[in-house]
Parts: structure tokens; C-alpha cells; sequence
């Protein structure tokens, strides 16, 4: 670790600085085109290929909920918030199979514009408003905020400053350019953040092993912090509220992931604008094999970071006295588990801290550029012009979308300080996220797989999905949050079917025909059959074999 110094050197600038300049530049000259009509610069002119719908969704994807909450939470739990990461592969086929095709098929915008054609217009609009505060109040403010706050432990200045020069980067070429600008910028971002990310892992895991190398660190990880490497928490850990037990294999990450990788508007708008269903699926294929190595680069530095603070005092007190300042400042703990990375970071050397900077600014930008694009293509094409304007050109569309991108960073930007009494933000976004979803997730499911399924039946149950969600939350029957999760869904589904039975509102043909008929009664029948046959098992074994794996209460 020769040549560590505090903050970044003048060659960690230039670094970044050429970083900075080929973002910017990709970002303006890609979307030249793209800029002058709706389709262009919402869906980038559906003209991109598999490989950049993939990295696409990858780098909106890792951003600092990843890089510093989930390394974070890999310090206060372990491997086992990896889990996350390999269900979401599970889920991209998942999606890529019965989903996509639906959506590229109806020729949509946005996932509300979808609800429209399946219920109705009011139900849409629900939608809408959800999404666009559950992006701006809750995704963007916490972005800004986990990405000051690395930047705050890195360059050593306030974190106000770091938050305004990360808006203003995202602001640069993502409002102008569109999803165009988004998305081949993105390309970039993904290989910087892979090139980076493993540049951390290797280097904290070799300042562990010494001399015998990055693979003798990890073999001390694995032998001397095991618990770190459970991947099924049991009930007397003390994280297993946050993964609690065989439920994260077969219950709440479920609806976690399968809203996340298919409803969620700013990762699935990149699919469609690919050129075709075809390359849309390649793409999200793509991406299912860069989230199994997502784990090696964000949560062993957050490991890494456990050892040397708590598990091996020896080895932080020489430390301490190579370094000085720079090791005993921002030291994680406890209570601040999100400085992990951002930790590990500062102790990298000359160069390669200023490629680790790229790779944070690559991974934080990129989520804020699309989580704006997607805002903005939300609010101008289901509400600006379904209540303002129906008659809007293109240029008033695209005005009003960079108007909206503008002003929902600028909320954030205020919100973003307040999230500094956060522990581990990585479970803030799941759990706050978690009290949205289920509900969305189950409007989705019975309108795709349940043909009865009504508009007032869907719209009384997205309503109630967040009174059962809350009521789960505070009521004391101290219930982790991905159960709770899971029961929401379970009981939305329910209000959902038996409004719709009750009302027997009849939608027209065209609405109810909506579903993935021909492949689910086929290759997704045998799906289900197989997820059912897997949760009776899985609940027998944690009832009679194995309680303390079993659903808490």
C-alpha cells in the first residue's frame, strides 16, 4: 500500500477528469439525434443494441445504494446480503421470459401507460404519483446521500459540496440528452465501476493476507469471520430482521426483485428502447451475468472492513501508525456501517483511488440519470399530457421532461442531508421501497395471470396494499420487513380477487386478453407448480427440522 495519501493526488484528478470529459462528450454526442421528438429522447429512438441494454441496466443498478449500502450491510451482515444480487439473476430471466415481451408488445412509454391499457385510467395515475415520490423522496435523496457521504470520507470536504457536484454532473448530459445520453454513457460508467470495484476488493483483501497475497486474505475472511459468510441467517442472529432466514429464498425477496427488474420504471425504460424483444432479452440476460459478480466487488470490501475494525484491532492499530489520520478518521462502525466502503477506498494508492473515485462517480451518476429520465418520462407522459396537454408536440414534451428532471433533483438535493441518522441505508431503500411494492407488484400479477381481474378491484387494491403494508410495520408484532413484504402481497392479491369477483365489472375484451396466455399455460404453469412445491417444502423443513430459519414473528 506504498504512495497513500489523504484525499486524491493531482494523477487521481486527471484520472477522474479524463473520466469526467468521455462521460460528458459520449453523453452530448450520442444523443444529437435523439433530442427532438419524444420517442427519441424518452426512449433514445429504440435503436439500442443487447450489450448496451445490459450494461445499461447494470449501471443504473449499481449505484451507491450498492457500492456503500449494500458494503455497509456486508459489514454489519455479511455475504449474506448477497443474496439480493443472485436472485435478481434469477429474476432478469425471469422477466426477460413472461414480462417483456408483453410490454415492448403494447409499445409503451411507461409501466403506468401499461396499467392504463389493462384497468383504466385512474389506476394509473395512483401509479404515477407513487413512482414519481417513491423516486424523488425516497431513490434519488438517497443516492445523492450515500454518494456525499463517500465522496465527504474520500476528498475529505463537506458533504453539501460533494451532493451539489454529483447533481450537477448527472444534470450536465443526462437532461439534455435524454435516455440516449443515459444509456451509452452508461456503457462506460458499467466498465469503469466492474474495473474499480475489483481493484477495491483485490487491494483490501491483499492488505489483509500481506505478503501472501489477496487469496490468503480471502481464505483468512472465510476462516476467521465465518459468520460473515452464512448465506441463511437463523433467528439468533442479530441482522436477522434484515434477512430473515429460508423466507429471503422463497418469500419477500421475491417481491422485492420481481418489482425491482420488472415494474420499476427507470431500470426496465431501457428495454424499451432496444431495437427489438429479441436483443431486449439478450440484453437482460447480459445483465443477469454481471449481477453474480456484483457481490465480489461491493460486499467483500464491507467484509474487509468488519475484519480489520472489529475483528483484528492488531492489525487497525498498525495501520493507524503506517497511515496516521487517514486510518483513524471515519472509522465504520456499528452505527455507521455505510462509511465500509468509502473507508476501504482512502487507503488505496496513488492512481488506482483515482479510478475507485471514477468508478463511485460512474456507479452514482448513472443511477441519478436515469432515475431522472424515468421521473421525467413519467410525470410528462402520464400526467402533463393526460391533464394538461393532450395535444403537446414533441418539443413541449421533451421541455416539459428536462423541466421535471430539474425539479425533482432539486428536492432531493434538499432531502438528501436529512438521511444522515441512516445505519444502514441499504436497508432504508428495501424497507421503504418494500411498503410500495407489494401492492404494485400485485396489481401487475392479477392483471397479467388473473382475467377477472377489474379496474375497481385493482384500484381498491393498491390503495389498501399500503394500510396493510403500514399496519404490518408498526403494529408490535415484530415482524422483519421482508415478511411483511411477503403478506402483503399475498393479502393485496386477495383484496384484489375478491373485489373483482364481488363488483363483476366487466372489461372490455381487448383489456382482458392481456396476459401471457400461450407461454404461461406451458414453460410458466410449470414455474409456479415448481416455486409452490419449493415454498411447502421449504416451510415444512423450517417448521419441524429447523425452526430458527423458519417466518418470524
Amino acid at each position: 500500500m506504498e504512495n497513500v495519501v489523504a484525499g486524491l493526488s493531482t494523477i487521481d484528478y486527471v484520472i477522474f477528469g479524463i473520466y469526467a470529459l468521455v462521460v460528458i462528450g459520449i453523453g452530448l454526442f450520442a444523443s444529437r439525434k435523439n433530442t427532438k421528438s419524444a420517442e427519441g429522447y424518452f426512449l433514445a429512438g429504440k435503436s439500442i443494441p443487447w450489450w448496451a441494454v445490459g450494461a445499461s441496466l447494470i449501471a443504473a443498478n449499481i449505484s451507491a445504494e450498492q457500492f456503500i449500502g449494500m458494503s455497509g450491510s456486508g459489514y454489519a451482515i455479511g455475504f449474506g446480503i448477497a443474496a439480493y444480487e443472485f436472485m435478481a439473476a434469477v429474476t432478469l430471466i425471469l422477466v426477460g421470459k413472461y414480462f417483456l415481451p408483453i410490454f415492448i408488445e403494447k409499445g409503451i412509454y411507461t409501466i403506468p401507460e401499461f396499467v392504463e391499457k389493462r384497468f383504466n385510467k385512474t389506476l394509473k395515475t395512483i401509479l404515477a404519483v407513487f413512482w414519481i415520490c417513491l423516486y424523488i423522496f425516497v431513490n434519488l435523496s438517497s443516492v445523492l446521500y450515500l454518494g456525499g457521504l463517500a465522496l465527504e470520507t474520500i476528498l475529505g470536504i463537506p458533504m453539501m459540496y460533494t451532493i451539489l457536484g454529483l447533481a450537477a454532473f448527472a444534470l450536465i448530459y443526462s437532461v439534455y440528452g435524454g435516455l440516449s445520453a443515459v444509456v451509452w454513457t452508461d456503457v462506460i460508467q458499467v466498465a469503469v465501476l466492474v474495473i474499480g470495484g475489483f481493484a477495491t476488493s483485490y487491494l483490501a483483501l491483499k492488505l489483509i493476507g500481506g505478503d501472501a497475497g489477496a487469496f490468503a486474505g480471502l481464505s483468512t475472511l472465510i476462516d476467521e469471520v465465518p459468520d460473515h459468510f452464512t448465506m441463511v441467517l437463523d433467528q439468533s442472529n442479530p441482522q436477522f430482521s434484515n434477512l430473515p432466514g429460508i423466507a429471503v429464498l422463497i418469500g419477500g425477496m421475491w417481491v422485492a426483485n420481481l418489482y425491482y427488474w420488472g415494474f420499476n420504471q427507470y431500470i426496465i425504460q431501457r428495454t424499451f428502447a432496444a431495437k427489438s424483444v429479441d436483443e431486449a432479452q439478450k440484453g437482460l440476460a447480459f445483465a443477469a451475468f454481471l449481477k453474480c459478480i456484483t457481490p465480489i466487488i461491493v460486499v467483500i470490501p464491507g467484509i474487509a472492513a468488519y475484519y480489520i475494525t472489529v475483528h483484528n484491532p492488531a492489525l487497525l492499530e498498525q495501520l493507524k501508525g503506517m497511515y496516521g489520520d487517514l486510518v483513524a478518521n471515519n472509522i465504520p462502525t456499528a452505527t455507521q456501517t455505510d462509511r465500509a466502503y468509502p473507508w476501504v477506498a482512502q487507503l488505496l494508492p496513488v492512481g488506482i483511488k483515482g479510478l475507485v473515485f471514477a468508478a463511485l462517480s460512474a456507479a452514482i451518476v448513472s443511477s441519478l440519470a436515469s432515475m431522472l429520465n424515468s421521473t421525467a418520462t413519467i410525470f410528462t407522459m402520464d400526467i402533463f399530457k393526460e391533464y394538461v396537454k393532450k395535444d403537446a408536440s414533441d418539443l413541449t414534451l421533451v421541455t416539459v421532461g428536462r423541466l421535471t428532471a430539474v425539479c425533482a433533483l432539486v428536492i432531493a438535493i434538499f432531502i438528501a442531508p436529512l438521511l444522515s441518522s441512516l445505519g444502514q441505508a441499504f436497508q432504508y431503500i428495501q424497507e421503504y421501497t418494500g411498503v410500495v411494492s407489494p401492492g404494485i407488484l400485485a396489481v401487475f400479477v392479477c392483471g397479467l395471470f388473473f382475467k377477472k381481474a377489474n379496474s375497481t378491484g385493482a384500484v381498491v387494491g393498491v390503495l389498501s396494499s399500503i394500510v396493510i403494508a403500514l399496519l404490518l410495520k408498526f403494529l408490535p408484532i415484530n415482524m422483519p420487513f421482508m415478511d411483511q413484504m411477503l403478506y402483503t402481497l399475498v393479502l393485496t392479491i386477495a383484496v384484489i380477487v375478491f373485489v373483482s369477483l364481488s363488483t363483476n365489472e366487466n372489461d372490455d375484451d381487448e383489456k382482458a386478453i392481456i396476459t401471457t396466455a400461450k407461454t404461461f399455460k406451458t414453460s410458466g404453469g410449470f414455474a409456479i407448480a415448481s416455486y409452490a412445491i419449493l415454498l411447502i417444502v421449504a416451510v415444512i423443513y423450517a417448521a419441524f427440522w429447523n425452526p430458527q430459519l423458519g417466518f418470524a414473528f
